[in-house]
This record gives structure tokens, C-alpha cells and sequence, in this order.
């Protein structure tokens, strides 16, 4: 398991994980953030550390369903056409699916920001809450929906890296409770600086589409899909990485030119 979690794959897959769940966490944060604040002040702070705190658990226990749906290889149903051949598996079912959400969320959510940037927060401003247990719910709530993203994305980077499905699980869980873990500390930081450089969660949104697409060809290609004979191959993840290290050192020199013409 040690020797695993200190490759190069998996310390480089943990540190683009983090990063994602992070910047998928921001619009959490912001909304727990407005539930916590109908709160009076003294339960503010217990209120937005409790709700991450279940939070993380709520994500860890999705991780374990989600990996035992995975986990499930087994065809058990072929299509099996003159022009094309599938072996239906759950395992490719959810990552299928998943792929369409990751992309379809990610569209809305890039739309929603662009022109209609307010809209969520101006929704979750209209109720009122009386308590702090209320405030926990709404914000496991609102956590649940969000986690759905974080799952899937957490699944996409992190399948195929080990033969051992258990491997892949542990290197999620750390992703996700080192993410929930720098919220909890820097939470109206992180809010702070996003919301000046909002670049940062549009960037991170697009990545989204990658991954998303990069969950439909991995799916196709464990179906052992085959399209007039010529079988899907799946996306190397390096490619992901490049293109993600890219990405974010093109947004860096971007900063940095934005801050030399402030001065």
C-alpha cells in the first residue's frame, strides 16, 4: 500500500485530486457560508465546521458505494451487432453516466456563473433558518448534491491507476479528507481569493469536461466497445495531467502579468 502511495502515479493523481476537490468545494463553501451566516453569531463557526466535518463523511461513505458499484466488472449483457460490439458491465454503466453528468453539470455550471452568477445564492437567501441543527441539514444537503461531482471526478482520476480496486479507494479518501481538511482551515480564504480570480473555478470547471469525456472513453473501452471493428482505447492520464499542469502555469503567468500592471 506504501509503496503504491509514494509512486509517481498516485503522489500526482493525490495532488490533482486535492486540487479539483478544492476547487469543487468553493461553491460548497460559499453557500455554507450563507446558511451558516442566518445563524446567530456565536453558532457561525460550529455550524460551518460540524457541516464539514459531515460532510467529509457523507463523501467517504459515498466513495464506498460508489467504488462497490465500480467494483462490479462482470458483463451482463452483450450487444452484439454487424458494426458494433458491447459488453455492458456496471462498472462502465457508471462511469458512462457519470461522464454525461460531469459533462452536462460542468456546462451548466460554466453557464450559471457567466450569466447567471447569482441565481443559486439568491435561491439559498430566501429561507430562513431557526436553528443550528436546521443549519447542518440544509448544509449536508446542499454537501450531498455537490458530492455527487466530487465523486465521480474522484473515481475518474483514480481508476486503473492499481489493480487492486482497495488502493485506488485509499487514495481517494486521502484526497478527499486532506481537501475538506485545508476547507475547514481556509475556508473564507480560499472563498476570498476565488472570488477575486474567478478564472480559477471556470479552469477548473473545464477540467471537469475532460474528465468527463475521459469517463466515457474509459467506460467504451472497458466494454471492450468496437465500432466497425476497431476497438475504443482508453486516454492515458498523462495527458490529463499535462494538460491540466499546463493550464494552471498559462493562468500563474497570468496572474502574475495582472499583478505587475496593478503595480
Amino acid at each position: 500500500m506504501i509503496d503504491f502511495l509514494l509512486t509517481s502515479d498516485a503522489i500526482m493523481a493525490l495532488l490533482t485530486l486535492t486540487f479539483l476537490e478544492i476547487i469543487l468545494g468553493i461553491d460548497n463553501i460559499v453557500f455554507i457560508s450563507i446558511a451558516a451566516n442566518k445563524l446567530p453569531e456565536h453558532q457561525r463557526s460550529k455550524a460551518t465546521t460540524i457541516g464539514l466535518l459531515l460532510a467529509m463523511i457523507q463523501r467517504i461513505l459515498l466513495l464506498f458505494f460508489v467504488s462497490f458499484l465500480i467494483g462490479l466488472k462482470e458483463p451482463f449483457y452483450t450487444i452484439e451487432l454487424t458494426w458494433l460490439h458491447i459488453a455492458i458491465s456496471w462498472q462502465a454503466i457508471i462511469l458512462f453516466v457519470g461522464g454525461l453528468f460531469l459533462i452536462y453539470k460542468s456546462t451548466s455550471e460554466i453557464h450559471e456563473k457567466v450569466e447567471l452568477p447569482n441565481h443559486d445564492e439568491n435561491n439559498l437567501n430566501k429561507k430562513k433558518l431557526k436553528s443550528l441543527s436546521q443549519a447542518i441539514f440544509q448544509i449536508l444537503i446542499i454537501d450531498f448534491i455537490f458530492s455527487i461531482d466530487s465523486i465521480l471526478t474522484a473515481v475518474g482520476m483514480t481508476n486503473g491507476l492499481h489493480p487492486n480496486h482497495n488502493y485506488n479507494l485509499v487514495l481517494m479518501i486521502i484526497a478527499v479528507v486532506i481537501s475538506i481538511a485545508i476547507m475547514i482551515g481556509f475556508a473564507n480564504p480560499i472563498r476570498k481569493f476565488i472570488d477575486s480570480h474567478p478564472s480559477m473555478q471556470l479552469l477548473g470547471l473545464a477540467f471537469l469536461i475532460l474528465i468527463g469525456f475521459m469517463l466515457i472513453t474509459e467506460s467504451a473501452h472497458l466494454s471492450h466497445t468496437k465500432l466497425f471493428g476497431n476497438e475504443v482505447g482508453a486516454i492515458p492520464k498523462g495527458y490529463l495531467y499535462f494538460a491540466i499542469a499546463f493550464s494552471l502555469f498559462v493562468e500563474f503567468l497570468n496572474f502574475r502579468i495582472q499583478k505587475k500592471n496593478k503595480a
